[in-house]
């Protein structure tokens, strides 16, 4: 006998004009007006080893969380890709809903503690049209972050100078989107097609790991991502690795970086033992420890994302404009 399955047709969709949002335009960064001081060490290091990686021709990858795009970080992503400073940016399944919204509707986040409560989360009408697009997309041979790129580009979004997903689309940088299903609220909507979102997910991820094939002497950042980053790039890595061998090539020196807000003490080089809980926080046994052992150098940033992607972004534009200048 199969399991009753919940019936999505009884569901009752509302217009986004009915949400109270948490966030607007208003708390998006301006790119060249003044900006949270801060201050790290490896910032002038990543800015020069971005730059460095531009001119080799290595890859420059951003991995993050959709709490990046909630920082109001969106358009210095953007002008990093502009410059070639990044080759790739991979979110999570969240992060296209955010930047969707606030470039349809200029505002973006829904209190889970008042919405949840009447059964109203994530239930909005305008933010799943995005599961057509997917399916759409799929039908098209494209991954899901190009549709709704192009959806977004192409289509009436007020707003769409301050997407991501779109500026990749437009300067032709892979903006990938890794999905868990049931984890984003356009998995609860009706239209939401399960098949086409794995399909498309999993393009993504293939779009990735070529990506990662071209990490030697490149960078990849993980910001605010613990587990969807390390673990995609774990795999990716692994298969690219496995293909370089069989050419006669390596993939070990290059650059990682993690930046979040967990304080850390000690020698980060090494991970944490099985008796201290840190020992399973990924970003740090994964990408600043496991797959850098061979070769590579890895860097650890604390702070909030409205400081420290302003702060990188200034890292590598002075550390571009030296390059210029050298003979």
């Amino acid at each position: 006998m199969p399991y009753p399955l919940f019936d999505r047709r009884r569901l009752k969709i509302q217009p986004l004009a009915s949400r109270k949002h948490d966030l607007d335009l208003s708390a998006l960064l301006p790119l060249e007006g003044p900006t949270p001081q801060f201050a790290h060490a490896a910032l002038p290091e990543l800015g020069k080893r971005l730059v460095q990686a531009r001119d080799q021709g290595a890859s420059r990858i951003l991995m993050m969380g959709a709490h990046v795009l909630r920082a109001g970080v969106s358009r210095f992503l953007i002008d990093l890709m502009e410059r070639g400073l990044l080759t790739h940016i991979a979110m999570n399944g969240a992060g296209p809903i955010h930047d969707w919204e606030l470039a349809l509707i200029g505002a973006t986040t829904e209190s889970v503690a008042r919405y949840i409560q009447t059964g109203e989360f994530g239930l909005w009408h305008e933010t799943g049209r995005m599961n057509d697009v997917i399916r759409d997309g799929v039908r098209a041979g494209l991954g899901l972050g190009e549709a709704l790129g192009r959806a977004i580009l192409e289509g009436d979004f007020p707003n769409k100078d301050v997407s991501v997903l779109a500026a990749g689309v437009r300067l032709g940088v892979p903006v990938t989107v890794h999905v868990g299903v049931g984890y984003d609220i356009i998995h609860e909507h009706p239209n939401c097609d399960g098949a086409a979102l794995g399909q498309s997910s999993y393009h993504d991820f293939l779009v990735f790991t070529e990506g990662v094939r071209r990490l030697e002497g490149g960078v990849l950042l993980s910001f605010g991502t613990a587990v969807m980053g390390p673990e995609v790039y774990l795999k990716a890595l692994s298969m690219a690795r496995n293909v370089a061998r069989q050419e006669g090539r390596e993939i070990r020196r290059f650059a990682t970086g993690v930046f979040d807000l967990l304080p850390f003490d000690g020698d980060l080089a090494h991970e944490a033992p099985k008796t201290d809980p840190r020992y399973y926080y990924r970003p740090w046994k994964t990408i600043l420890v496991r797959t850098v052992a061979d070769g590579g150098a890895s860097f650890y940033v604390q702070g909030d994302h409205r400081q420290t992607v302003p702060a990188l972004h200034q890292a590598a534009r002075h550390q571009a404009a030296l390059a210029a200048e050298s003979p």
